[in-house]
């Protein structure tokens, strides 16, 4: 085998990897978030996840892809480790179609039909339709097929590289003895799955067999094991896509190890045993890559159908292998934007919606907190609103990241409203956390000082509390349900408040004038009206997210003056409510 021949396999082995990585985005794309919704939604016994494991695997191409996904699910907390099992199982027998798709390269022509089915007329027709699709329709849809097609195309054209790189192999004796020291089990699946470590990819290298098969250089005895220990080597991606992840997260990419070198063992061990006594005549027939294929599928079939009511047994193995770490609630809420997610922009958004509807009810939790302060003060509640300030903080940072690489993919113009309502309400939530925190600092000057406000003061003080209180539950409820009605209700309260904070201020200086309040008093109560009229600015802004978002447009200026303008219909009667409901 020459160096030409070498560049040649390469660089089939470089085609076939490309064609099938973009037949398998061109397929996720066609089936559009539907896919990862169904093996999240769907996968509730063994047996269906079995199933789902398998046809979203034949689908995409990949059983890494499949299990790298699910380790997503798992690691978010979207998914339990029991369920991800079964679902692993379904992918490694999924992968196994690429070898039968791969046969079709190995068509040949003859007579008219047959040659209209040949590897160079299909890939030629395919190609030039793939093509056309992809340059010229203006639908995405077509598009996507587009990419199917030429992805196809290439994948078909990288076996045919293979095939015609390896065929001078045929006439050399030192490949064919270096091929036989692989009948020894052992060290065919040693081979395999190092073979399969450096490629990463369990298709390819199950095309690279079927290359040399289709050269008549390899038997049974050397194609099993390399097979089996192929399916061992697949693990390899998979584990690596589990670093940095939760224990659950790891324990799901171990479940693909195990399940691989287990099911190896349980069908090599009794096949080889009762080998030795039958010698089945097979293991000496020359390998095409229809029979290469067949193998592969029943090997798996085989492998995950004996280890499928074992789902339980596996599931302790790998907690035993992989300990729980501790891990807080704020870290395990941020655990769900998975990078692995974007690649899925429909299961990475619905993580960035519970993730920030956290984060509200954390901006929520700690304004609370520090109102709470304000009538007993403590240290712990001190540390806990800063804590839950930090935490809002980190929130921020990871969401507003997070929001940012899922803008540079492929979305839907609903996609596109939820990252823009998003990235607006970030920083409004993150700031009520802020202010959160200056009330507290306040409560904790009066506590420290020993001052205390006047009962006109505390009267007036407990009035508006009760309307940011009301002002905060409207916009959250309103953002996390995106209910219009709801946000509707938030200005006319937001013009109440300014309003309530303004008189507040004149009655505090007339109390200054009459000697009831002190100028100590005044600039802590000056600084807790401040925060309270902001907070009401931010709750005010994500109330307009809602609302204006959903007409397609965010100019919340321009939404405000109008709607301050117009002061008619709806907006007067809450007003005249509110204005009613609090009162001082």
């Amino acid at each position: 085998m020459s160096i030409s021949n070498v560049i040649a396999l390469l660089s089939g082995v470089a085609l076939f990897l490309f064609g099938m990585e973009l037949m398998g985005d061109g397929l996720k794309k066609v089936a559009g978030s539907r896919l990862e919704v169904i093996l999240y939604k769907l996968s509730g016994t063994p047996l269906k996840g079995f199933l789902l494991g398998t046809g979203v695997t034949a689908v995409i191409q990949s059983s890494s892809a499949t299990s790298v996904m699910v380790v997503g699910f798992v690691n978010s907390g979207m998914m339990k480790l029991r369920q991800a099992i079964s679902i692993v199982m379904g992918a490694i027998l999924g992968t196994s179609i690429t070898g039968w798709v791969i046969c079709m390269s190995y068509i040949e022509g003859g007579g008219t039909l047959a040659s209209l089915l040949s590897t160079a007329t299909l890939t030629g027709l395919i190609s030039v339709v793939g093509i056309l699709l992809r340059m010229f329709s203006k639908s995405q849809a077509k598009k996507h097929i587009g990419d199917i097609l030429m992805g196809f195309a290439v994948l078909m054209f990288g076996m045919s590289a293979m095939s015609g790189a390896v065929a001078p192999l045929r006439q050399s004796e030192t490949f064919t003895r270096f091929l036989t020291t692989f009948s020894n089990p052992m060290l065919g699946i040693l081979f395999g799955a190092a073979f399969t470590c450096v490629l990463q990819s369990a298709s390819a290298a199950v095309g690279i067999v079927q290359a040399l098969s289709a050269s008549g250089v390899l038997d049974g005895a050397v194609a099993l094991p390399i097979i089996m220990g192929i399916a061992i080597g697949a693990a390899f991606p998979v584990m690596l896509s589990a670093m940095g992840a939760t224990a659950d997260g790891k324990r799901t990419a171990l479940v693909y190890l195990v399940v691989e070198v287990v099911g190896v063992a349980v069908v090599a061990i009794p096949f080889y045993i009762a080998n030795f006594f039958f010698n089945f005549s097979f293991m000496q027939t020359v390998m095409t890559p229809v029979s290469v294929a067949f193998i592969n599928t029943v090997f798996r079939l085989v492998k995950v159908l004996l280890l499928l009511p074992f789902v339980d047994a596996i599931e302790s193995l790998v907690k035993i292998f992989v300990k729980d770490g501790p891990a807080s609630e704020e870290e395990r809420e941020i655990m769900r934007l998975e990078e692995r997610f974007i690649q899925h922009p429909a299961l990475a958004i619905e993580q960035s919606r519970q993730t920030i509807n956290a984060m509200a009810s954390e901006a929520h939790s700690s304004f609370s907190w520090a109102i709470s302060l304000l009538d007993a003060y403590s240290e712990d509640g001190f540390k806990k609103t800063e804590q839950m300030e930090k935490a809002v903080d980190v929130y921020e940072d990871k969401l507003g990241s997070y929001l940012v690489k899922l803008t540079g993919r492929e979305l839907t113009k609903r996609q596109n409203e939820d990252i823009s309502k998003f990235l607006h309400t970030l920083s409004d939530f993150e700031r009520i956390s802020d202010h959160a925190l200056n009330v507290a600092e306040a409560a904790r000057e009066l506590y420290e000082k020993n001052v205390q406000f006047s009962d006109e003061a505390k009267a007036e003080l407990s009035v508006l509390v009760g309307a940011i209180g009301r002002i905060l539950n409207l916009s959250i409820h309103a953002f996390m349900q995106n209910d219009i009605a709801i946000a509707s209700q938030v200005e006319p309260l937001e013009q109440v408040v300014d309003e309530l904070c303004d008189e507040m201020k004149m009655h505090h200086v007339e109390r200054l004038q009459r000697g009831v309040c002190t100028l100590a008093q005044g600039f802590i109560f000056n600084d807790l009206l401040t925060n309270f009229e902001r907070v009401a600015d931010h709750c005010s802004n994500i109330a307009v997210a809602v609302i204006e978002l959903d007409d397609d447009a965010f100019d919340t200026h321009a939404y405000l003056g109008k709607l301050k303008e117009m002061k008619n219909g709806k907006f007067e009667e809450y007003y005249q409510q509110y204005s009613s409901q609090f009162r001082i």
